[in-house]
């Protein structure tokens, strides 16, 4: 008797298994088969709406919105923010070229660099439906200096009453423009002030990671721009956040 009750328990033990087993099975299935049947898709009120036209089969899955959080947001005070915008004047500067216009720079364009004051893409080569302001110079690590250089001086001759701080970033930095401006709002343009993330080598008074881009007032880049003239400065090295930061000591 014990002994056929203990087979009935084991019969339905696994009778149940195998029914839970199944059912996992279908749901996965019907779940997995669902997935695949998603095809990418880019909201085309997204900033990167362009994107949709691309053929790459290496898109992400899934509806890509990347305002989706907007709605969150509409009860923000936005007052210090804006207010900063107009009394802290920034021009970026996006150094790019022209394999990276489509790969990288419309990307900055898309995002953080709406939140300059005025912002410019500098390449070795002008593309006026970009636009970029062609520099005339070659491409290259080698010649990033010399870009840096010629960008700063076109800068200043172009656009220095546009602004009172004038940052270089590259084509995949990112900065959050709103922090920035609360940065400097404690500085005056006037004073000769060059910001960034310091290194200590090899200047003493230490140079700014060109990655991470960097910023001078607008009394430092007169200084720069006029160092050239007088040659105080000169294209010493093609490294150029070092070459930039010995320039910097020298111009105090």
């Amino acid at each position: 008797m014990a002994s056929s009750k203990s087979l009935m328990n084991l019969l339905t033990f696994t009778f149940g298994s195998a029914v839970g087993f199944f059912v996992c099975y279908l749901l996965f299935s019907i779940i997995l088969e669902e997935q695949v049947k998603i095809q990418p898709h880019v909201l085309h009120n997204d900033p990167h709406g362009q994107h949709s036209a691309d053929t790459d089969n290496n898109q992400l899955q899934g509806q890509m919105n990347f305002n989706a959080d907007a709605g969150q947001h509409k009860d923000e005070d936005k007052n210090i923010a804006e207010g900063l915008y107009h009394k802290v004047k920034i021009l970026c500067w996006v150094m790019t070229g022209p394999q990276n216009l489509e790969k990288k720079a419309k990307h900055v364009k898309a995002t953080w660099a709406q939140r300059c004051n005025k912002v410019l893409f500098m390449s070795s080569e002008e593309n006026k439906d970009f636009p970029t302001v062609g520099l005339e110079t070659k491409e290259g690590r080698d010649q990033l200096y010399w870009k840096t250089i010629k960008a700063f001086q076109y800068v200043y001759d172009n656009y220095f009453d546009v602004a009172d701080w004038f940052m270089k970033a590259d084509d995949d930095t990112y900065v959050i423009l709103d922090n920035l401006r609360w940065l400097l709002s404690k500085y005056s343009p006037e004073q000769p002030i060059y910001f960034g993330r310091r290194f200590k080598p090899y200047v003493k008074q230490g140079y700014m990671s060109g990655g991470a881009g960097y910023v001078l007032s607008k009394e430092a880049l007169k200084r720069f721009v006029a160092a050239f003239k007088t040659n105080k400065c000169t294209h010493s090295s093609s490294i150029e956040d070092l070459a930039l930061g010995k320039c910097m000591e020298i111009i105090n």
